[in-house]
């Protein structure tokens, strides 16, 4: 993995876009010493969305087999609560 700082990564963006590119490599792009952002490849990004997808079947799968979420809930219910929990969290700074 290469490691660059944010602002020879803005200078040298083309260079490292054909190393991620042509030689697969991976570039972690850091700002005053901290791990920021990260150019992967397509492919590499690809792996990444199908092991989210598989965390959040699993995760479903589980929810499914609890005794306690057999209830249905509508739709705009659901929505109302989500919406509802998004302000509270927005409101603790979370």
């Amino acid at each position: 993995m290469v490691k660059v700082e944010a602002t020879k990564a803005r200078n040298e963006f083309s260079e490292l876009l054909n190393q991620v590119r042509y030689r697969s490599d991976r570039v972690l792009i850091e700002r005053r010493g901290k791990d920021v952002a990260a150019l992967i490849s397509v492919e590499d990004l690809r792996l990444l969305e199908m092991l989210e997808d598989q965390i959040d079947i699993d995760a479903a799968r589980k929810a499914l087999a609890n005794p306690k979420n057999k209830v249905r809930v509508p739709l705009e219910i659901a929505k109302r609560r989500h919406r509802e929990r998004a302000k509270i969290r927005k409101r603790k700074g979370s």
